[in-house]
């Protein structure tokens, strides 16, 4: 996204718009965002349901989840420039449209192929109003103190739409089909098309910047690889030449990415930046927080829902504590920043996350239910700490015209820390329940079924055996988490180390 000073074509200086149409124009980018993020996890109780209704393999249940975040991914490196040159509004409102279309096709697509296409389709409309909505926070709030505001508002969306995704795909599920999570989007992309058109700044537009759609098909190429070489890893029976095919290809499609970059007058990713230990610090927060929440969300919906019989809501409320935990440090982060500085916030909130996912790990080994939940919840406070400054420490430390830039990379980060959550911990759930897995003698027509079919199969052996395999899944899949902060934590704690209580966090504070 370009949040840099744009050239306006067809505009005056002078327009600005008034109080109620600014704090409007935050609501409409807000309540956007609010169904971008919420459909990064509102598949996650659903996910049982849906799989069972479709017929879905377990790579197709996982292909279902990730398209959307892959798609996202591959895209927004190149979305920030289309939209300074269509302008901002514009890109919004075509990106308003395709959602609300794709959501229809969701909702009722009869196949799993047809549900991950239209997934895929939901991406690109999220990908063309990502940049967008903060684009539009910086347009219509010339004033720094709102805009400071308006954008913390833009940041806790962002974090409160990932985390009730669950309880919202639960408690359409109490009362209607698995569709009905798609659906909801309609009416509220039918009223933000309607509002931004009637009250929005108007569009800003720069004819002569330059859409790089060669850099953003090489991205996808090689996101899509990888994704595809991960995921083949966690079948029963692993296709070698398969993932050693998507492997090369990734590696390839990825190399000629940064190799162009490099020649490039204005490239979608201007590697020097990372340079910045602050920057660079920024975004391995916001990867690995984003990595975190998605990962045990994922896993806790799928074992709670399949082994202990929760109901879609009562999953959904479980890992809710994420959120519990999180928002408050998530909103006091930035005011607090300036006295405690960016180590203790970033590398310290990734610490004590860190030690959450241990004693979640703790009380999920040993059954423990009010332990699994403690430890979600020191796990969501830490990541709140962590998430709330991240968008500092990236957007503060990039010169003014490497803004848009900075800013597209640091949503990619958040993309691409759930993208990489949703393929390595949903393959290494499946991957480690097979290892788990002893059927009993008879029972090996359920070798190569999914967790979900061999646990509503009614045999109750069979229940019990894909259940204990389920149980030491899970553990797994949290022990992953748990390493990953450590890596986070680690890293941060080290490029930080100089931003201590009381310093500088930030060089170029206007860059927000």
């Amino acid at each position: 996204m370009t949040t840099a000073s744009l050239p306006v074509v067809g505009t005056g200086p002078g327009q600005q718009l008034s109080r109620w149409q600014r704090w409007s124009v935050l609501v409409i980018v807000s309540s956007a965002l609010l169904l971008i993020t919420l459909d990064n996890t509102v598949l996650y109780t659903a996910l049982p349901r849906l799989t069972e209704d479709l017929q879905a393999s377990t790579s197709q249940s996982l292909w279902i989840i990730n398209a959307y975040p892959l798609v996202i991914a591959g895209l927004l490196p190149g979305s920030g420039s289309l939209g300074d040159r269509l302008g901002h509004k514009r890109l919004f409102q075509y990106g308003l449209v395709i959602f609300g279309l794709a959501s229809l096709a969701a909702a009722f697509s009869p196949t799993a192929e047809t549900l991950i296409a239209a997934r895929a389709l939901l991406a690109v409309g999220a990908a063309a109003m990502m940049p967008a909505t903060l684009a539009l926070i910086r347009i219509s709030f010339p004033m720094e103190r709102e805009r400071n505001v308006a954008i913390a508002v833009w940041a806790s969306v962002s974090l409160v739409g990932m985390a009730i995704g669950p309880i919202v795909g639960g408690l359409l599920l109490e009362h209607f089909w698995w569709g009905s999570v798609f659906l909801i989007n309609v009416p509220i992309a039918v009223a933000g098309l309607l509002a931004i058109i009637l009250i929005g700044p108007p569009n800003r537009r720069n004819p002569s910047k330059h859409w790089d759609g060669v850099s953003s098909a090489q991205v996808m190429v090689g996101l899509t690889a990888s994704v595809l070489a991960i995921k083949s890893l966690a079948e029963n029976h692993i296709n070698w030449p398969l993932v050693i095919g998507s492997a090369v290809i990734a590696a390839a499609s990825l190399t000629v990415f940064g190799r162009r970059q490099t020649r490039l007058q204005e490239p979608l990713i201007d590697f020097t930046i990372f340079r910045n230990k602050a920057f660079t610090g920024g975004m391995v927060a916001a990867g690995t927080s984003v990595f975190a929440i998605m990962g045990a969300q994922l896993a806790s919906t799928q074992r709670f829902q399949l082994v202990e019989g929760y109901t879609p809501l009562e999953a959904g409320l479980l890992v809710s504590v994420i959120a519990v935990g999180s928002l408050p440090l998530a909103l006091i982060g930035g005011a607090v920043l300036q006295r405690t500085g960016l180590l203790l916030l970033i590398g310290g909130g990734l610490s004590t996350a860190a030690v959450g996912a241990g004693v979640a790990v703790v009380g999920a080994a040993q059954h423990l239910l009010p332990v699994l939940v403690l430890g979600l919840l020191i796990m969501g406070a830490g990541l709140g700490a962590s998430i709330s400054v991240a968008s500092t420490a990236i957007m503060g430390n990039v010169p003014p015209r490497r803004a848009g830039m900075a800013a597209s990379i640091e949503e990619v980060s958040y993309e691409f820390g759930g993208l990489v959550a949703v393929a390595t911990m949903g393959s290494l759930l499946n991957f480690a329940y097979f290892r788990f897995l002893v059927l009993p003698t008879g029972a090996g027509e359920f070798a190569d079924a999914s967790p979900t079919a061999a646990l509503t199969s009614g045999r109750s052996d069979v229940v019990l055996a894909a259940a204990d395999a389920m149980d030491g899944a899970f553990v797994a899949v949290l022990v992953a988490v748990a390493v990953v902060l450590v890596a986070g934590a680690a890293t941060t704690l080290s490029l930080l180390r100089r931003y201590t209580p009381g310093t500088a966090s930030q060089a170029y504070p206007g860059n927000h």
